[in-house]
């Protein structure tokens, strides 16, 4: 694409938890147009294209990776399916911006971003609290020094999810609450005190198999401690607390951002309130034509996969397991 091009986004499945928020807000951008989407069932399809003003439905996912006019797919379907489409997708030269987490295991995203290597596209995990003023206010802070140097950090993230059927609850298509939640709670962590050394994770299991519960302790470098937990089966909760040596910070909504601001030893710090969704929209497109770096790539979605798939190693063997 030339710089004055728009990149073409669109939502590649209607099937997955995760649905595009607020389409209405690709018209204020100058990088992005949804310009189609599709779902296993067509007239979902058409039924989404209608309501949102999507120019074309597609009935299948091959369809929409064939439709020429398409240049970035972003994938939504169910964790299972992440890597497989995601592949697919840059196999058919398209750029992905693919939802969280991109997969549980280590060698599934190596795969896919070898995939985009070797195809010369873009892919990118669609962690979208990371593109928020929030969050990089509170990063700001802790790097400048604003709570002494870092000691512990603490995330939790829940809500009661009580639909059965609800494909978060599936073990056949990578559910659970530490693959939907928590990966949100490891990934704050990891942006304050980098990759841990050391994991401890103890799991609640729910009729279906899948962690209805999840809990974990996380050893970074410099004895920073990190402790976490997220449910599916818990009262609606989030927050990020970070805590140094002589300070501390709290994040009250992390990752929805709602009424958004950072807390620095009591004190309410206002930031901008900017729909993190559009901000994801907006840095992956410029990245497409070249005019900015993806905020996350290979190296954070594999600090990602490798820290979940640990986790899940350590509940099932009731052991500390080292990265």
């Amino acid at each position: 694409m030339t710089p004055g091009e728009r990149s073409r986004s669109l939502g590649l499945a209607l099937d997955g938890p995760n649905q595009p928020r607020n389409p209405e807000r690709r018209e204020e951008s100058n990088r992005a147009d949804v310009v189609a989407v599709a779902s296993r069932n067509e007239r979902r399809a058409r039924a989404y294209a209608r309501e949102h003003g999507i120019d074309r439905a597609h009935g299948s996912y091959e369809a929409l990776l064939d439709d020429d006019n398409v240049e970035v797919v972003y994938n939504s379907l169910p964790n299972s399916l992440h890597v497989e489409w995601s592949i697919r997708a840059l196999e058919a030269g398209k750029h992905v911006l693919c939802e969280k987490p991109l997969d549980r295991s280590a060698e599934a995203v190596e795969r896919a971003f070898d995939a985009a290597d070797r195809n010369g596209c873009l892919l990118m995990e669609a962690f979208m609290y990371r593109h928020h003023p929030q969050t990089k206010k509170a990063a700001e802070l802790v790097r400048e020094g604003a709570i002494g140097e870092l000691r512990q950090l603490r995330s939790h993230f829940s809500f009661t999810l009580s639909n059965e059927a609800d494909v978060r609850l599936l073990p056949e298509l990578d559910g659970g609450a530490l693959m939907d939640l928590g990966c949100y709670c490891v990934s704050m962590q990891r942006l304050f005190a980098g990759n841990p050394e050391l994991v401890f994770g103890r799991q609640r299991t729910g009729a279906s198999g899948v962690d209805l519960g999840f809990t974990g302790l996380l050893q970074f470098a410099d004895d920073v401690f990190g402790e976490f937990h997220c449910g599916f089966d818990l009262p609606e909760r989030s927050c990020l607390e970070v805590v140094g040596s002589n300070g501390a910070l709290v994040v009250r909504d992390p990752v929805r951002c709602r009424d958004p601001h950072v807390e620095l030893d009591g004190e309410r710090i206002e930031v901008e309130d900017v729909d993190r969704y559009f901000l994801q929209v907006d840095n992956f497109s410029a990245a497409v034509r070249g005019e900015a770096e993806p905020l996350l790539g290979r190296a954070d979605a594999l600090g990602q996969a490798r820290l979940i798939e640990a986790l899940y190693r350590s509940a099932a063997s009731g052991t500390a397991v080292s990265l």
